[in-house]
């Protein structure tokens, strides 16, 4: 199984961009999706983009649609989410997972990072 690590989180005005990573390391199966996540205090986990590996093809969350983008590097075994103008209200922790289906429910993820923390500020 995949074991899988966050970083590039961090304190950023409104308005900014962050670059968030997921290093996949151990058994990486090229038929998999791999999905950014975020958890802000007392609310549900909710769905931020998917990549699948081995095709590209890729799926927003409506609240980051035009301003987020999912992408990865397969020799890197790496996925990227790129932010951009970035507001208060995505202030969270962002998890990287991955799955067999083509899903954006957390309950079909199977494998998570530890998560980043992501701070906006108004």
């Amino acid at each position: 199984q995949a074991q899988l690590k966050e970083s590039g989180g961090g304190l950023v005005q409104a308005g900014g961009s962050l670059r968030l990573s997921c290093a996949a390391s151990g058994r990486i199966f090229s038929s998999r999706v791999m999905a950014w996540f975020r958890q802000a205090p007392g609310k549900e986990r909710e769905f931020v983009a998917l990549i699948r590996w081995n095709t590209g093809r890729t799926h927003y969350g409506d609240s980051v649609k035009g301003r987020f983008t999912i992408s990865k590097v397969s020799a890197e075994h790496t996925v990227y989410l790129q932010m951009n103008t970035l507001r208060p209200k995505d202030t969270a922790v962002y998890y990287c997972s991955s799955a067999t289906l083509w899903s954006w429910h957390p309950s079909e993820y199977d494998t998570w990072g530890q998560g980043t923390q992501v701070t906006v500020s108004s």
